[in-house]
């Protein structure tokens, strides 16, 4: 079975600063058929203008992980790590037991596009943490977060699976879920055919009761993410 998530359905918010679209309910947007999915819990959708962001702010019990899709994110945090987060970078942040931390824009003169994500731990209190990587250049179905320690995903601290698939025009790929596992699939870029089912840039589907996720791209290049979730 697959639930479709259209872009424009998405709640919507924009502060001048900052653009913002959320899949699920997020801040003063509320939808109780939208409170996550699984343990995915926030996809968000951001565009923030040069220079500006995030002041310092705190967490607990999260995992938050950061994909830039344009542009360049500055990270500090009360655990003293500061890193610049371009495309082509996966980052993880766990809150645990309690975190501060800001997000700027590292730009002067371009906005950064990014996907903030947050996934619920199956641990409350841990210790907090902080962990970049660089995605692989090549590939077409890349794991880029994990339960795991990889050489190309960052860690979570829940059953989770984050997987990146980038298809070029006329190719495929195939995702297995084990049993009684569900997916989200967010589309990146570009329009992409999901089980049968037609799927554009900012589109997301929850996926439930298949084995098989098909993804095929028919018309142009497509980047999406898929969660592969308890």
């Amino acid at each position: 079975m697959i639930y479709v998530r259209r872009s424009e359905d998405r709640g919507a918010a924009n502060h001048g600063w900052l653009d913002t679209k959320h899949t699920f309910s997020f801040a003063d947007y509320r939808d109780p058929r939208f409170m996550g999915f699984g343990a995915l819990r926030v996809i968000n959708e951001d565009k923030v203008a040069p220079g500006q962001g995030f002041p310092s702010h705190p967490h607990r019990d999260m995992e938050i992980v950061t994909y830039v899709l344009e542009g360049a994110l500055e990270h500090k945090d009360s655990m003293g790590t500061g890193s610049i987060i371009r495309p082509g970078d996966i980052q993880r942040m766990s809150a645990g037991s309690g975190i501060v931390h800001s997000e700027r824009n590292a730009d002067k003169t371009k906005r950064v596009h990014l996907l903030q994500i947050w996934i619920e731990p199956s641990q409350k209190k841990i210790a907090p943490s902080y962990e970049q990587k660089t995605i692989p250049a090549d590939g077409t179905l890349i794991q880029i977060a994990g339960p795991q320690a990889g050489p190309d995903n960052v860690v979570l601290h829940q059953d989770a699976r984050i997987m990146l698939a980038r298809l070029k025009k006329g190719s495929a790929a195939t995702h297995r879920l084990r049993s009684l596992r569900r997916a989200w699939v967010q589309i990146v870029r570009g329009s992409v055919m999901i089980n049968g089912k037609t799927l554009h840039q900012g589109d997301g589907a929850g996926i439930t009761e298949d084995e098989m996720i098909s993804l095929s791209a028919p018309d142009e290049a497509v980047e999406a993410l898929i969660f592969d979730l308890p």
